[in-house]
């Protein structure tokens, strides 16, 4: 490996440079309240004219932030925030010279239209993490909870709290309530939090904040001013009860003799949520037999591939306070907590027999789950989850009305546990993380199938046969981070690592080896091979980089990071590929004050390269890139790469190491200004490889108009052309040897997001999100690999000729040396997938916290004729297809204690 010297210094690099710094020392401003003490606390109604306000002054002097940081702004914003010992008060005077022009937009909750003012609290005060609560003029709320210094905003975080807001002569004012118990801090005589507010000027796009942050500072939450007076205020433990029911009715397209499918289904269900404070600082998360009813569909998608696809986490009870549990080790996927894969789709499989029905779960049930999670006010962050999934049997029933059962998934136990503790003076931080799979597969490990003894009849055979076996038995991760910050946290080292443990049948861990994300069968590996032998697989992964986070125009940072082909985090984390080390870089140039020209502007440039385990060099590539908004906010983002050197470990899916031709890229996304009634994005990212070996293009379009404040309407369509030359198909025999075949193939895909939404006002609204998807595969040109290293495609691959191939009653048969005999068959692979799916949700929060959804979902998922074009599958498959249809009310009431 002679590129480890380079690695090392391209590393070494943005940690030992020095570059100036134009930042000078901000001010840290201080705000002190007052509590009420016998005076009437204010009520919510948007008007500050109530005795409760007088206790304290009025804090202004507010500083524009964006876009031209540190000058005056277009208008005047104070506050003043009181308290008792239940809640804290904030008033806004958002004062406007053109009070006509106030933009009062609706959206549902955390929609963050128009103009709008918040108050960030970091109640920790740890410079990290903070709670946000923010209010609209037309009344519309919106909460997040803040992490990673202002890196991430999670609006997923639903406390329950109070706001109003109301327009008059000087502009705008809005008043807010929020419950103590909402908030996490610890028990001190004063409590000193860190406290910003911003204000939004929605026509000018224009944000001004109370405690000036400069555009190069290393983060947000860490500039924060600070909120002084808060006099002994009790922690409050929260106790929330949330019980839901549900009522659902599905009707679909009638199968004859199915006596699964008898074109109609009805279900009544219940369940219950619960939030327990064990201290103020930890609280302990509850979930019943959860529904996610209401949750969105994930969009459509086809990985040609084989690897698996991510799809972000929407179900509400996963998604809350998810930041605590992140540990994203390597790239940005990579993480060792999915929860996705808690309430999967069963894994088992059904041995069918001829005229056999089968009723198999969509979904694996959550009996419960439990998460107990918090920060304390000595700088620990504590998270543990654990969750239970059901065992589910699949109904069998042949044409007699003979019924059997099978278990395709078994009962589940998932735990994850998460620890981070702050020191030096909050500058730096070291954590660790635990996972734990286990399944109860029953005796499926000792069952001797040559045992003339077993009953082939019995449950644990119906296991067998059920492919339960090759699931791992258990699996275990642990891991640990850092981070470091020096210079005012202007440069940081940060790191992790992580090592894996599964265990299983022979049968199971044989299959995770030639699973696609380890290949241990590739032919040419000099350092895995398969030990059909073992039960257990241990593997390791992590991280080191560096870098420049603040300070001055410049950014950089470096690193370094791997993952061993033993690692395994599938069964709770995600991992598409192991068996890698990648080298990374990343610089950047930001445009820190506005032009005539621009708002703001950045340049960034990053490399990397790969290797394996194996010593082989895999790849190397380039990117530059930039954006720049316009003075008129309209704006343009640009970028193109090259890749001089593409080889893969996985595409011949077990074969030798592969290489593609040498590879170019480019895309431009430009728009109008967002702020608009009507505006639109068009944008273009394609790339294309030497000697025409494969190409992409992908055209995109998204329009978004507001005709009137309370409903908004977006059309997203996008158009996808993948042709390819050597699109992997299948392996054969031919007197003994493998062979890896290719094809040309010509992919089209579109589809095409539709997003609706009328707000009857900020706590009722109603909202459609639908999507057809078409995806269609020609292949022709079909070819073996010859030589899978070769730089010169002809040398790569042999194409078969008309004499040694044709297609007999939809398999391809070849007959590779002429000699009038079918050596090997393999299928047509042409395929025409379609899809579509939609939601339409009215959502009533008829008091803070509790809600009725009445959802309408329906979707059609079928398989076109590939010789068809995309308009008329959609036509044959989608609009002349008798959809699914699902009716649901769901019906939540939030008991808080």
């Amino acid at each position: 490996m002679k590129c480890y010297t380079c690695l090392l210094v391209l590393f070494l690099f943005p940690i030992i440079s020095f570059a100036q710094d134009s930042t000078s020392t901000v001010k840290k401003r201080i705000y002190t309240t007052k509590p009420l003490k016998g005076i009437e606390a204010p009520t919510i109604n948007g008007l500050i004219d109530e005795p409760g306000w007088d206790v304290v002054e009025w804090t202004s002097d507010f500083i524009e932030n964006q876009p031209d940081e540190n000058t005056p702004p277009g208008q005047k914003t104070k506050f003043k925030i009181v308290y008792d010992q239940n809640y804290l008060y904030v008033a806004y005077r958002c004062y406007d010279t053109e009070p006509d022009k106030i933009e009062k937009r609706l959206s549902r909750r955390d929609g963050f239209a128009g103009d709008w003012v918040e108050i960030n609290l970091d109640t920790y005060h740890d410079k990290r993490t903070g709670f946000s609560f923010s209010i609209t003029a037309a009344g519309v709320k919106g909460d997040e909870f803040i992490s990673r210094n202002g890196n991430n905003w999670d609006s997923s975080w639903n406390p329950v709290w109070y706001a109003a807001s109301n327009i008059d002569d000087e502009g705008w004012t809005a008043e807010v309530k929020i419950p103590l118990s909402q908030l996490k801090f610890g028990k001190n005589k004063e409590q000193i939090w860190g406290l910003q507010v911003t204000r939004r000027l929605f026509r000018k796009d224009e944000k001004s904040v109370w405690q000036r942050i400069p555009q190069d500072a290393p983060g947000w939450v860490s500039e924060f001013g600070e909120l002084h007076g808060l006099i002994d205020i009790e922690p409050q433990k929260q106790l929330e009860i949330q019980p839901f029911a549900v009522t659902q009715f599905d009707t679909y397209p009638e199968e004859k003799g199915n006596p699964f499918r008898d074109g109609k289904d009805f279900k009544l269900n219940g369940g219950l949520d619960a939030k327990i404070g064990i201290t103020n600082d930890l609280t302990l998360d509850l979930t019943v037999n959860p529904d996610f009813g209401q949750v969105e569909a994930d969009p459509a998608a086809i990985a040609l591939d084989g690897f698996q696809i991510f799809f972000r986490e929407q179900r509400p009870f996963f998604v809350e306070n998810k930041n605590i549990f992140d540990y994203r080790f390597a790239n940005n996927q990579d993480n060792v907590f999915y929860s996705r894969r808690i309430g999967r789709s069963p894994q088992g499989s059904i041995s069918e027999i001829d005229n056999e029905f089968v009723d198999k779960p969509t979904n694996t049930t959550i009996l419960g789950a439990a998460k107990f999670s918090g920060k304390t006010k000595d700088g620990w962050s504590i998270g543990v989850l654990e969750s239970v999934t059901s065992r589910e049997i699949a109904k069998i029933e042949d044409e007699n009305g003979n019924r059997r059962e099978a278990i395709v998934e078994p009962l589940t136990n998932y735990m994850v546990g998460r620890v981070q503790k702050d020191f030096n003076k909050r500058n730096s931080f070291i954590g660790g993380i635990i996972t734990a799979t286990n399944r109860d597969l029953g005796d499926v490990f000792t069952i001797d199938e040559d045992d003339p003894n077993t009953d082939e009849t019995s449950e644990v055979a119906g296991t067998r046969e059920n492919n339960l076996n090759l699931l791992r038995k258990s699996a275990y991760t642990g891991g640990l981070d850092f981070r470091h910050n020096w210079k005012d946290r202007k440069y940081f080292l940060e790191g992790n690592i992580v090592a894996s443990h599964i265990e299983g049948s022979k049968e199971a861990i044989e299959e995770t080896q030639n699973e696609l994300t380890h290949l241990f069968q590739r032919v040419d590996a000099g350092h895995v091979e398969v030990d059909p032998n073992r039960t257990s697989l241990t593997g390791t992964g992590g991280k080191l980089t560096g870098g420049k986070s603040g300070g001055g125009n410049w950014r950089y940072s470096a690193g370094i990071f791997w993952r061993s082909p033993e690692l395994e985090l599938n069964d709770i984390g995600f991992l598409r590929q192991a068996d890698e080390i990648r080298q990374f870089s990343r610089v950047s140039y930001r445009f820190l004050k506005p032009t005539k020209l621009y708002r703001r502007a950045n340049i960034n440039f990053n490399q990397f390269t790969t290797f394996d385990f194996d010593g082989n060099y895999n790849r190397i590539q380039y990117r530059l890139e930039g954006f720049i908004n316009y003075k008129n906010n309209w704006w343009t983002e640009l970028g193109f790469g090259h890749k001089p050197r593409v080889f893969t470990n996985t595409f011949l899916r077990g074969g030798p190491r592969w290489r593609f031709s040498d590879e170019n890229f480019a895309y431009l996304f430009f728009g109008s200004d967002r702020r608009k009634k009507f505006n639109f994005t068009i944008g273009y990212d394609g790339s294309r490889a030497q000697q025409k070996n494969f190409s992409f293009n992908r055209y995109v379009i998204r329009l978004r108009y507001q005709p009137f404040n309370s409903f908004s309407m977006s059309l997203n369509p996008q158009f996808r052309q993948n042709p390819n030359k050597t699109q992997y198909v299948t392996e054969a025999d031919f007197n003994g040897t493998t062979r890896y075949i290719t094809a040309d193939i010509d992919q089209q895909t579109l589809s095409a997001s539709i997003r609706l939404n009328y707000n009857i006002n900020p706590n009722l609204t109603i909202q459609y999100y639908g999507e057809p998807f078409i995806s269609r595969g020609r292949y022709k040109d079909f070819n073996y690999v010859n030589n899978a290293i070769a730089k010169n495609l002809s040398e790569r691959v042999t194409l078969y000729d008309q004499n040694q191939i044709s297609l007999v009653d939809d398999d391809y048969e070849i007959d590779e040396n002429r000699d009038g005999t079918v050596d090997y068959t393999i299928s047509n692979p042409d395929f025409a997938f379609v899809q579509f799916r939609s939601n339409l949700v009215l959502r009533w929060e008829y008091i803070p916290g509790s809600e009725i959804f009445l959802v309408w979902s329906q979707g059609v998922t079928g398989d076109g004729i590939p010789s068809d074009d995309l308009f008329k599958s959609l036509d044959n498959q989608i609009l002349n297809q008798q959809p699914e249809n699902t009716f649901l009310i769901k019906a939540t009431y939030r008991f808080v204690l």
